[in-house]
């Protein structure tokens, strides 16, 4: 059984960070453990919300608490969001070098939260630094958006190509493997946005229809759902393909709910067997 140490967020109310990966990944069948670097009463994107932000002591001490049970040998990944400060991004370093140390074949699959298109960097200052110059050397896989993507390469990608050459210069850092999501180019057709998986085997690309919405949350889906797909299969290319028909397949049941929050209960069967399917082009 496929174990995935969760460092990241959490909310009571709604789907984001652990709150949007944890389920999902069980459904899958997955064993999660959850280290949580917030525990909010829901997620920052209305008017207000309450709960504590945990420090980097506090994942600290519940890492240790595990590791003292003698488990960490049976993680098979490390899976990481949003990191909150840089002080919690220097933690998670410690921590992934831990898990490796107790099973060299685990792998840290790690989400650059930092901004959007739209929205600019939305992290503390500082975040979206020290991600570029201390986390992409040390992620296995990094799973950045369209604008993270430009930020950590210092280049705006404005074509495939130009996506697909700004991922080989972060693997040519670290990652093995890249997953760009939101991607929008200049050879897009309207209302459409594409996820694009490079490696050392190829780059290939999923495009799917835009729904017309933000939704909160997602991103941390797609890249819990890629991980667990890419540690089932090993293969790349049918990561991507089925993370597409997983997410669209769960976005597009929330909006037809009208839910602002992930329909992640209502579309539970879709994590498993997902209703749309997205073919998956080769482009390298």
């Amino acid at each position: 059984m496929t174990t995935i140490l969760s460092i990241q967020s959490s909310v009571a109310y709604g789907h984001v960070g652990n709150s949007a990966a944890t389920f999902p990944l069980m459904r899958l069948g997955c064993e999660v453990w959850p280290v949580l670097t917030v525990h909010f009463s829901n997620n920052t994107s209305y008017p207000s919300w309450k709960g504590p932000l945990l420090r980097p002591e506090d994942v600290h001490d519940v890492v240790e608490g595990i590791d003292a049970l003698g488990v960490l040998p049976r993680v098979d990944a490390v899976l990481t969001g949003y990191q909150g400060a840089p002080a919690m991004g220097a933690e998670i370093l410690k921590v992934v070098e831990k898990v490796k140390a107790a099973n060299p074949g685990a792998v840290w699959c790690c989400d650059p939260v930092m901004g959007d298109v739209g929205r600019g960097m939305y992290v503390l200052p500082g975040i979206p630094e020290f991600i570029r110059d201390h986390v992409v050397e040390v992620a296995d896989v990094l799973t950045p958006n369209h604008y993270e993507l430009n930020f950590l390469t210092g280049r705006e990608a404005t074509t495939l190509a130009g996506v697909i050459e700004s991922a080989d210069l972060l693997r040519g850092k670290g990652p093995d493997v890249v997953l760009v999501t939101s991607v929008v180019v200049e050879e897009s057709e309207p209302d459409t946005v594409t996820m694009v998986a490079v490696s050392d085997d190829g780059a290939w690309s999923v495009t799917t229809p835009l729904l017309g919405r933000t939704f909160t949350g997602s991103g941390d889906l797609t890249s819990s759902m890629f991980l667990a797909a890419l540690l089932e299969s090993g293969d790349v290319a049918q990561a991507v393909g089925r993370t597409a028909d997983i997410v669209y397949s769960v976005l597009e049941k929330t909006t037809g709910l009208d839910q602002r929050e992930l329909a992640l209960v209502a579309a539970q069967d879709d994590l498993v067997d997902p209703r749309f399917h997205f073919e998956v082009t080769r482009i390298r």
